[in-house]
């Protein structure tokens, strides 16, 4: 039977078990988007990981405090105190590699741009790291990043799908990889067609090479744009950011019940000691009449 401060470890550790279930969902969540968004997919396992460790030492925390074992808590609280480091390393690790970079404003542009060079550190050296990036490229390209782009209007005289005009297009709330890998910078001037057609001015020279890389095949666009890995990078940052505010709450959550974990360890401690000792007493008080 559970006692005291045990019966509330056991259900504080339920309780736990069943908080762990949006952080394993942010790692599956992650995943998804690095299959066919981010494209980095290095970023959710340690998430996943620490996931499931948290629902296994739970689930070892509830069996500890229901039966009252000692070497269980034991266990569990060595273990719980791994689980509460590597998540505060992973949430100080996923605002330190994502501290700078935002989006530029664009006059006459709802939309934000990016330029790699906001953004730096490891996080940023390997994705513009040219072998790393080709392989994000073939998962933009494979994911069809571009395609939520097209977006058509029915023309009121003939009634047809016609694309959008410049000044629709430009009061566009665009992603940031919708940004900087689906049209050109907007400081190259080129003449808007459609979302993912445009074409230079003639005899007009443009300072920014990722002008010089845009191409109309769609199959190339602007993925080899550095303003593309800077998008990249501003939907890794704003991803990881929604992550790192339920992991900071399970945080909280898991000091609590490693605290109460000891408590509840001191607890049963003690418990078996006084049963011990009343045993003795018993023992004592009432001696076998068989000696050997």
């Amino acid at each position: 039977m559970m006692r005291g401060g045990t019966s509330m470890l056991g259900i504080v550790n339920f309780i736990t078990f069943l908080a762990s279930i949006p952080v394993l969902g942010g790692g599956i969540w992650l995943a998804s988007r690095a299959n066919s968004t981010d494209c980095i997919r290095f970023l959710q396992w340690p998430i996943i990981i620490i996931g499931l460790a948290v629902m296994v030492v739970s689930l070892m925390g509830f069996a500890g405090a229901c039966y009252r074992q000692t070497w269980l808590l034991r266990i569990y609280l060595f273990a719980m105190f791994f689980v509460v480091v590597a998540l505060l390393f992973f949430i100080v690790f996923a605002f330190a590699v994502t501290d700078r970079g935002e989006g530029q404003v664009v006059m006459n542009r709802r939309f934000l741009e990016y330029q790699l060079s906001d953004y730096n550190g490891w996080l940023r050296n390997r994705v513009a790291d040219q072998q790393y990036w080709s392989t994000i490229a073939a998962c933009l390209r494979d994911g069809h990043a571009c395609k939520g782009m097209r977006r058509g209007v029915r023309d009121p005289n003939t009634g047809m799908m016609v694309a959008e005009t410049p000044a629709m297009f430009a009061n566009r709330d665009l992603s940031p990889i919708e940004s900087g890998c689906c049209k050109p910078p907007s400081s190259c001037g080129y003449n808007y067609n459609n979302e993912t057609y445009w074409t230079p001015i003639p005899g007009i020279s443009v300072a920014d090479p990722d002008c010089y890389k845009w191409s109309n095949d769609q199959q190339t666009l602007c993925f080899g744009c550095d303003s593309c890995k800077a998008g990249v990078l501003a939907g890794i940052k704003k991803s990881w950011r929604k992550v790192a505010i339920i992991n900071i709450v399970m945080l909280i959550i898991l000091v609590i019940v490693y605290v109460a974990g000891c408590a509840a360890f001191r607890n049963a401690k003690r418990m078996d000691n006084e049963e011990s000792y009343g045993m003795a007493r018993m023992t004592k008080s009432r001696p076998s009449r068989f000696q050997f």
